[in-house]
């Protein structure tokens, strides 16, 4: 009985003491864009030397391209930033109608913000060739256009807007599966030319998907689109489906198209699936 006490002691402090650790972690701000005053917020190792190149991952928030906020991604990018990345999450521009701003320009700032981090990349001490996106339900839908719209509206740019690698979860893949989506655009750019399912092409980056089979919000035919023209196009792309769940892991037993709820087994199974993911890209180590 002592022993098996003394294992759950060692057990208990083990994880206690990583937790403290991506407490401790700070989160220091940038400015992407000076003339829309949208922030970036980026989270270093606890061993973070200036002399290493590191990954970075850039977060973006769900909330249905209209509500959020970055801090919603913080401990996200603790966690990252735990395992040895340089992390960041992102403020964007929220659907505005009285002020003509829509999911459009969200899809821009998703751009303009990895251009950012990759323009930085020396003074980051970041690998300007190792930059994951990562995103949920709308942040989902703004990280794949970064990467399959490449400098949408920028055709000068040099820099570019796409990420290495993708993780999507509850990704909003396919528009084409909302009927008013267009309206939301409000005649700014075909709906068409962000619904990313529809355009994968060879560049379009190694790419993870984990969502629930029975999401009404973001529903799975978005994802098996995407994964499939992946496929077309030789790409590597993991489709993680789970059985019981709907939007961001809500039981399929609960409404999952209000504040999600997620089954916590199946949130940290993902959240591993996602990790591996990275571990086998080099993006972090075991």
């Amino acid at each position: 009985m002592r022993s098996i006490l003394f294992i759950s002691s060692l057990i208990i402090t083990f994880f206690t003491n990583a937790q403290v650790k991506i407490d401790s972690l700070s989160i220091e701000e940038f400015t992407y864009d000076q003339k829309n005053e949208l922030k970036i917020y980026g989270v270093r190792p606890l061993d973070y030397n200036p002399n290493k190149e590191y990954p970075a991952i850039v977060i973006f928030h769900g909330g249905g391209w209209s509500i959020g906020e970055a801090s919603w991604g913080f401990s996200s990018a603790k966690h990252y930033a735990s395992k040895g990345m340089i992390a960041f999450s992102v403020q964007y521009r929220l659907q505005e109608s009285d002020n003509e701003i829509t999911p459009y320009e969200s899809v821009l700032d998703a751009q303009n913000a990895i251009r950012w981090v990759r323009k930085n990349a020396r003074k980051l001490s970041i690998n300007a060739n190792m930059i994951a996106s990562y995103g949920w339900s709308a942040g989902a839908h703004l990280a794949a256009c970064a990467a399959i719209f490449n400098n949408l509206n920028a055709p000068d740019e040099r820099i570019s807007s796409s990420p290495n690698l993708l993780l999507l979860k509850s990704p909003a893949l396919s528009l084409l599966l909302y009927s008013n989506f267009q309206n939301r655009l409000q005649d700014k750019i075909d709906v068409k030319e962000i619904s990313p399912a529809e355009f994968i092409s060879e560049n379009t980056p190694p790419t993870i998907i984990v969502i629930g089979r029975d999401d009404t919000v973001t529903p799975l035919e978005g994802s098996e689109l995407f994964k499939n023209n992946m496929d077309k196009h030789h790409n590597q792309c993991e489709l993680v489906v789970y059985d019981g769940v709907g939007h961001l892991f809500t039981p399929s037993s609960e409404p999952d198209d209000g504040w999600p709820n997620p089954d916590e087994k199946v949130r940290l199974d993902a959240q591993i699936k996602m990790d591996n993911f990275l571990i086998k890209h080099n993006y972090i180590k075991i």
